[in-house]
């Protein structure tokens, strides 16, 4: 084995003749035998480098990533398939970042639009949480008479009785009426469908609580269930395969789970309407994304984005069914 010079200079890098990993003689910036780079940083910059490197492989890729998945989604779909990816990140590691980062932004800015009832996983209902909701009204009420009585401040108290009665709103809100309860059923043609309104209807408060803590944890499972559906739009294709598909579905959920968080922020900044953005950006990024991946023409890519649009919203339905047929426990 090739003595190794591990010197370190004053730049931080350490000038080994010889792979620090395996010994081979190094020729070049790389080992040609292990691949680890040569001359490695020694320095709390270059730790921290290396973390982002290895999380994330950011190195100047999610610049070149991020543009082109929002602009011209389709040549980065293509050219990730076609085996042009040193430039890029990869649509998995780019998935499971976004998903993170929503859920985050998600706890960040719509924290205080959780359920007031705090609903628990053996199932709150709506009348236990009215009833408890009153309960405390009362409470702070009488609170309130009593520092009327010492004449204490009770600009604190106001805040928290103005807020508890805003949640018996969203209570009210959210329960049935009369008319309803007696007249009106839960009923769709589509299993599925049904089923997931029956459990709304039926505990809106646990069926919530299922959505916010399973989603983050399968949120993995749309890249399956997107997958078959993408495929007939292709049906029996020679020219493209599963694979491709995958690829596809994945830079598209990451690009839709980055909307979100664009959302999300612009909601918190003041922008009120900003959900419109769902109604418009969608099917404009499917399109372009359809059109550079698969090589089709105008009309060719209209009709497959209706139809994507379409099943786009069936595997939400299928995944909505997945999260809330888990248990309430770990």
């Amino acid at each position: 084995m090739t003595n190794t010079v591990t010197a370190r200079g004053d730049d931080g890098h350490t000038h080994e003749t010889a792979c620090l990993n395996c010994g081979t003689t190094l020729v070049g910036s790389h080992c040609h035998a292990c691949g680890q780079a040569a001359h490695v940083h020694r320095t709390l910059g270059a730790f921290f480098h290396d973390l982002l490197h290895g999380v994330f492989h950011f190195e100047g890729r999610i610049w070149h990533t991020l543009p082109q998945l929002a602009w011209q989604p389709g040549r980065l779909t293509r050219a990730y398939i076609d085996g042009q990816r040193v430039r890029y990140v990869s649509p998995l590691a780019l998935f499971l970042f976004s998903v993170f980062l929503m859920f985050a932004v998600f706890h960040q800015t719509s924290g205080a639009a959780k359920w007031t009832f705090n609903p628990s996983p053996d199932g709150k209902s709506l009348a236990q949480a009215r009833d408890e909701g009153e309960a405390k009204l009362a409470k702070l009420k009488a609170q309130r008479a009593q520092l009327v009585r010492d004449k204490q401040s009770t600009e604190a108290i106001d805040s928290a009785i103005d807020a508890q009665s805003t949640a018996l709103v969203v209570i009210d809100s959210m329960a049935p009426s009369k008319d309803e309860i007696a007249g009106a059923t839960v009923k769709s043609d589509i299993p599925i469908v049904s089923h997931l309104l029956e459990t709304f209807r039926a505990n809106p408060g646990l069926a919530m609580y299922k959505l916010q803590s399973y989603t983050y944890k399968y949120s993995w499972a749309l890249i399956p269930i997107s997958v078959p559906l993408l495929w007939l739009l292709f049906p029996f294709s020679r020219r493209y395969h599963l694979y491709d598909h995958t690829v596809f579905v994945t830079y598209s959920l990451c690009f839709m789970t980055l909307l979100s968080v664009v959302v999300m922020l612009a909601q918190s900044a003041g922008w009120r309407s900003a959900p419109i953005l769902f109604l418009f950006v969608p099917p404009w990024h499917m399109y372009r994304q359809l059109r550079g991946t698969y090589a089709l023409g105008r009309l060719g890519a209209t009709w497959r984005t209706m139809a994507l649009l379409v099943f786009a919203f069936v595997a939400l339905l299928i995944f909505a069914a997945v999260v809330l047929a888990q248990t309430g426990g770990e």
